[in-house]
């Protein structure tokens, strides 16, 4: 029996997504549950699991098509282990005729590998055709085990003995090579990366960015972390790291300026007597930014461990749209790639972030001498319409104050 694999609701307001990759192809093997295409939506990527288990049948729509809630996209046969449908018999859809020529590209260059060949994006099933290797001897290193371009050129490289080829996506060659040739590749922007792209932009053309700075000492931070991680991550299960601290100090500056948690609606400002921070997490496919809920009332663990569980999600691509909605105010670690300064944007409807950025020695004076001290630069971006800068600069200094004094973080000052 055959059946269709439809577009599972989305979430919230959520009516359509695009399709990112196809996990499995016509007369792969399926379970029942088992994720067999990745779909983008304008925040996170949702995998459509086979209703039952059996074989894959014919892919309905293409890798970069917008599809509704509800839509076909697929079929599987139930039960039975049949073969892949030949290109006669599972034709695709005349209504995609207006397809790029990279796709079809893409289509003959699968016909080109081997059978058993592991799924594969269309940038991965180029760079082993290009290196002429078999994709079943590669180990895959991303999730569930599939191949990533990286795994390819490493294994190019171990072939051949010398450097790997150059990975000349979208980075356009300096200079061409003497006899060698200059490649370019177009990769259609991901729905989630258009999103990015419209929200920040929006960002900066509707409100009035500003961005304050200031520098913290983290001895004090770093003592108290060095004295008590390891009775921490016994009793608590979970890392102390210093986000937990950046967040109660920009509890304590926003409850003391409300302004900086506040949004603007229309023609009215919404005033919070909560803090839902949003905590900008790196994922495989760019920024997203996942709400700890009640910051104000969660312990230094209970922080930890919500940006651990969302970390981990967003690496594997498994946040859900409700843990992204809302939030007040907005942290972002830059310094974890070794960013020493930065003006962050604000994101929209929030009115305030707060840009971490990376710990370096520093000479500094400290009664009348100079000692190196482990500095770090903080950068608070405002909307400069319903926040002004003595709030904005005294809200920032708070927040170093609480840093290089911790106790004030207990006592509420």
């Amino acid at each position: 029996m055959t059946i269709e694999v439809k577009v599972p609701v989305l979430g919230e307001s959520v009516t359509e997504a695009t399709v990112g990759e196809w996990l499995k192809q016509p007369g792969d093997a399926v379970a029942q549950d088992e994720p067999i295409a990745s779909l983008e939506t304008d925040k996170v990527a949702i995998e459509v699991p086979s209703p039952v288990a059996g074989v894959m049948g014919e892919h309905i729509v293409a890798v970069g098509d917008t599809v509704e809630v509800d839509a076909v996209i697929a079929t599987v046969s139930e039960g039975g282990s049949g073969a892949a449908p030949s290109p006669s018999t599972s034709p695709a859809p005349a209504a995609k005729s207006e397809e790029a020529p990279a796709e079809k590209a893409s289509e003959k260059e699968m016909e080109a590998l081997p059978d058993g060949s592991p799924t594969m994006s269309p940038a991965v099933r180029r760079a082993v055709l290009e290196a002429g290797l078999d994709p079943t001897t590669i180990k895959g290193t991303g999730k569930d085990g599939r191949l990533t371009k990286e795994d390819v050129l490493a294994a190019a490289k171990a072939k051949s003995g010398g450097a790997a080829p150059a990975d000349t996506a979208n980075v356009p060659s300096a200079a061409p090579a003497t006899g060698g040739e200059r490649k370019e590749e177009r990769v259609k922007m991901t729905r989630l990366r258009q999103t990015i792209a419209k929200r920040l932009k929006s960002a900066q053309d509707t409100a009035a960015l500003l961005t304050t700075f200031n520098d913290v000492d983290m001895t004090a931070v770093i003592e108290a972390r060095e004295k008590y991680k390891d009775v921490f991550a016994k009793k608590h299960g979970v890392k102390l790291g210093f986000m937990s601290f950046f967040s109660k100090a920009s509890v304590l500056a926003l409850k003391t300026f409300p302004s900086v948690n506040a949004q603007i609606d229309g023609d009215e400002i919404v005033y919070f007597d909560y803090v839902d921070i949003s905590v900008a997490v790196s994922a495989p496919n760019g920024l997203v930014v996942p709400v700890v809920r009640n910051v104000d009332q969660l312990s230094f663990a209970g922080i930890e461990k919500a940006i651990a569980e969302y970390g981990g999600k967003a690496k594997d691509g498994t946040l859900t749209m409700d843990e992204m909605k809302g939030g007040t105010f907005t942290i972002s670690n830059g310094g974890v790639f070794g960013g020493l300064m930065s003006t962050p944007i604000i994101n929209p409807p929030q009115s305030a972030v707060l840009g971490l950025h990376r710990i370096e020695d520093r000479p500094v004076v400290r009664n009348g001498e100079i000692v190196i001290r482990p500095m770090m630069y903080i950068a608070l971006s405002y909307d400069h319409r319903i926040i002004d800068g003595r709030e904005a600069v005294t809200a920032l200094k708070t927040i170093k104050e609480a840093i290089e004094d911790p106790t004030r973080l207990l006592i509420d000052l």
